[in-house]
């Protein structure tokens, strides 16, 4: 038995609010269980250096948790792991967008995560994905573009083994004591993005593995229709 209660493959209860920041392009404010992440996404019409005269559009990432998010209070610095959090949630936007049909602009996707349940990147990226997709239909609603750069729907799950037993969504409780702890991002056609998997404890066999991929590709079926369920009650 889990500690909430869940069986193996079921999800904490997930929400998606989206327009949660009346200032931002795009906004939601994403729950998993207790970890909650408020992602915006801010329009500028400049590109990074590299990328200027190609008239490709660029997406990229922030991530930080508020001092209060845990337990005890920590330094506003994201470190290390905020740096390596916000490259993983850029690359796994950027794989939803046609960066030449999004235009010579950069989104940037603000996560914060406001409190701390284990789970937080893979909030902040299914979240982010939410706030992109608005940022871009606001953009699409003043005539700024012309065709529909968002490729496909991306989302985010974790999932990992304690005590021999394959679950997915992990709180802190379960991720602090795994085994095997894995990352899955994937597209709403069942595509991956990326992977992150590691062995805490014992090496995992793949029939483990197997059982990890299975659970989570299960998962995003509930993930895409939250996103869906969230765009569709935005306000425009």
């Amino acid at each position: 038995m889990r500690p909430d209660g869940r069986r193996t493959n079921e999800l904490r209860v997930i929400s998606i609010t989206p327009d949660c920041n009346r200032y931002a392009e795009g906004s939601a404010l994403i729950a998993f269980g207790e970890t909650q992440v408020i992602c915006t996404a801010s329009v500028e019409e400049k590109v990074p250096g590299f990328l200027e005269g190609k008239g490709r559009g660029w997406v990229t990432a922030e991530y930080a948790m508020l001092p209060r998010a845990t337990h005890t209070r920590s330094g506003r610095g994201g470190g290390g792991r905020g740096q390596e959090i916000q490259r993983l949630v850029g690359r796994s936007l950027r794989a939803a967008i046609d960066a030449k049909a999004l235009g010579p602009r950069q989104i940037t996707v603000d996560c914060d995560v406001i409190q701390a349940d284990g789970g937080t990147r893979t909030a902040s990226i299914t979240g982010g994905f939410v706030a992109l997709a608005l940022a871009v239909r606001r953009l699409q609603r003043a005539g700024k573009i012309a065709k529909d750069p968002i490729r496909q729907a991306v989302a985010a799950i974790s999932a990992g083994i304690i005590d021999g037993e394959a679950r997915v969504d992990l709180p802190y409780i379960e991720d602090s004591e795994a085994d095997v702890d894995c990352n899955f991002v994937m597209t709403d056609d069942g595509r991956f993005v990326e992977i992150q998997a590691t062995a805490e404890k014992d090496a995992f066999s793949a029939e483990q593995y197997g059982a990890l991929v299975a659970l989570a590709g299960e998962a995003m079926k509930t993930l895409f229709l939250r996103q869906r369920e969230a765009l569709e009650q935005a306000r425009l």
